[in-house]
């Protein structure tokens, strides 16, 4: 099974939403979600307040928290709770793709390494505009 894993983003509706839909104010990650439930068996956000979201889960609201430009222990500790849920809900055994930024998988890649999880990052290295360009290409052929 191929899980697709997408950050959260700073845009947020203003008030609360299911995880797959508080986040659609962002156009990045309208194209992400489009894309995981086209090419992903499923998929989970990553989100720098409550780690790791079923995209169907129950509503949240809104929040500030981020992990872009979050200190390192920061992101080690968010990244070793992401870690825990996800060998909780015997995930480890499947391969994941990453649609986020370094600062949401940088610290939660040695975790998969440990285990030899299966990972790709398609649009590593990749600045905003380049990955808004790269899902708009992808969704176009898939059409």
């Amino acid at each position: 099974m191929e899980i697709g894993l997408v950050s959260c983003t700073k845009s947020k509706l203003d008030e609360a939403a299911k995880p797959r839909d508080l986040y659609m104010a962002s156009n990045l990650f309208e194209k992400k979600r489009r894309f995981v439930e086209a090419n992903h068996d499923t998929w989970y956000i990553l989100s720098a307040k409550h780690h790791l979201l079923d995209p169907n889960g129950p509503l949240i609201e809104p929040y500030d928290d981020t992990l872009s430009g979050a200190r390192v222990a920061k992101r080690r500790e968010w990244s070793q709770t992401v870690y825990k849920q996800l060998q909780e809900q015997n995930l480890l055994s499947h391969s994941f793709v990453i649609h986020a930024g370094k600062d949401y998988y940088g610290e939660l890649l040695p975790l998969l390494d440990q285990e030899n999880v299966d990972y790709r990052i398609p649009t590593e290295g990749l600045g905003i505009g380049e990955k808004l360009a790269w899902y708009n290409k992808q969704i176009q052929e898939s059409r």
